[in-house]
């Protein structure tokens, strides 16, 4: 009957301790208020720490408070539009012989950190130099080949 007795205050004890502890550990994490509740905050462009991409800090400001944020520039991004705007492309158009290029528009998704972004880019590309055969003719290519002997 005692060692019930203590298993259970044992088990009560740990419980009571457990509950509170995490109590504690979560008012510690949280993030500590600041005297002024900026709500009109201005952010840059991610300016990238090395080179032209990668990890960098994009500099914030609100009345007279400033602050750091790390940020990240893509390295595939285009320095036309920004890394900051984010846009949906259709397909690739077809080759213009007099440019040798193609083009596709994007429309805006969305604009990060309030960046001034266009609604609407264009973007172009080289054309390829000969056109890829479709499926069907690289199998009678092929098939030709092999019944040659």
């Amino acid at each position: 009957m005692r060692s019930v007795l203590l298993l259970l205050l044992l088990v009560s004890l740990i419980t009571i301790q457990t509950v509170t502890g995490g109590k504690n550990k979560k008012e510690k994490h949280k993030p500590s208020q600041s005297r002024s509740e900026c709500t009109d905050w201005r952010y840059g462009n991610c300016v990238p720490s090395d080179g032209d991409c990668g990890a960098g800090f994009r500099e914030g400001s609100c009345d007279q408070l400033t602050k750091k944020m790390k940020c990240k520039v893509p390295c595939n991004w285009k320095k036309d539009f920004g890394a900051d705007c984010k846009y949906r492309f259709g397909s690739w158009g077809e080759c213009d012989p007099s440019s040798g290029s193609r083009t596709r528009t994007g429309t805006l998704k969305r604009a990060l950190y309030d960046a001034q972004c266009q609604q609407t880019i264009s973007v172009s590309k080289p054309c390829h130099g000969k056109p890829k055969p479709k499926p069907k003719e690289r199998r009678e290519k092929t098939r030709g080949t092999r019944n040659r002997v």
